[in-house]
C-alpha cells in the first residue's frame, strides 16, 4: 500500500546514483516508471495523508519531493502537474521554520528549497534567491536568480501558459519565441 512507504524510501529512489544522472534530463519510460510506482503515494500526499512525515527534516523533504518533483514527472505537459505545487511550497516554509534545513546534509537542499523556485509567487522567489545563496549552492542559485527575473518580469511563467490555458500577452509570446525563453 503506498501510504506505507517511508520517507527514507523515497530519499533512497530520488537520491540514488541512477535517479540522480536523470533528474533533469527524463524519459517517458523513467515518467511511467514514478507514476506507477509512486501515484497513489502522490495522491495521499495530495490528500493530506502523509502529514506525519512533516515532523522531521528527512520527513519534509521527501514529502516535498512527493508534491513538487514527482508530479512533474508523473504529469509531465498537464497542468496535473503543478497541482500539488503550493502544498510543497508550504512544507517547505515549514521546514525552514523548524530549522529542518539547518539539518540536513547540504547536498540534499537544492531539492527542499526547490518549490520556492518553482512557486509564481514573487516572494517565495526572493526567499528561494536567499537561501540558495545563504547555502551556497551556486549553481542552483543561478537558476534561482533566473526564475526569479522571469516572476519579475512576467508575474508568472509564460511556459506553462499554454499547460495552464492561460492566454499569453504579447511580450510573453515574444519571449517564448526567442532564443532566451525558458521552456521549462
Amino acid at each position: 500500500m503506498a501510504t506505507q512507504t517511508t520517507p527514507q524510501e523515497i530519499l533512497d529512489f530520488w537520491y540514488s546514483k541512477e535517479m540522480q544522472s536523470r533528474w533533469f534530463a527524463s524519459t517517458p519510460a523513467l515518467d511511467a516508471e514514478i507514476r506507477e510506482k509512486f501515484g497513489a503515494l502522490w495522491r495521499a500526499a495530495k490528500e493530506g495523508g502523509l502529514g506525519g512525515w512533516k515532523e522531521t527534516p528527512d520527513g519534509c523533504l521527501a514529502l516535498v519531493i512527493v508534491l513538487d518533483q514527482l508530479p512533474l514527472n508523473m504529469f509531465r505537459g498537464t497542468a496535473e502537474s503543478f497541482t500539488t505545487e503550493q502544498s510543497a511550497v508550504e512544507i517547505t516554509k515549514h521546514a525552514i521554520r523548524r530549522g529542518f534545513d539547518r539539518q540536513l546534509p547540504s547536498e540534499r537542499l537544492a531539492f527542499l528549497y526547490m518549490p520556492l523556485m518553482h512557486s509564481e509567487n514573487l516572494a517565495d522567489q526572493e526567499l528561494s534567491v536567499n537561501l540558495f545563496e545563504t547555502a551556497k549552492l551556486e549553481n542552483n542559485l543561478r537558476f534561482a536568480q533566473h526564475h526569479r527575473e522571469l516572476i519579475r518580469r512576467f508575474g508568472r511563467f509564460p511556459h506553462r501558459n499554454r499547460i495552464l490555458g492561460r492566454e499569453s500577452r504579447q511580450e510573453e509570446i515574444a519571449y517564448l519565441a526567442s532564443k532566451e525563453a525558458f521552456l521549462g
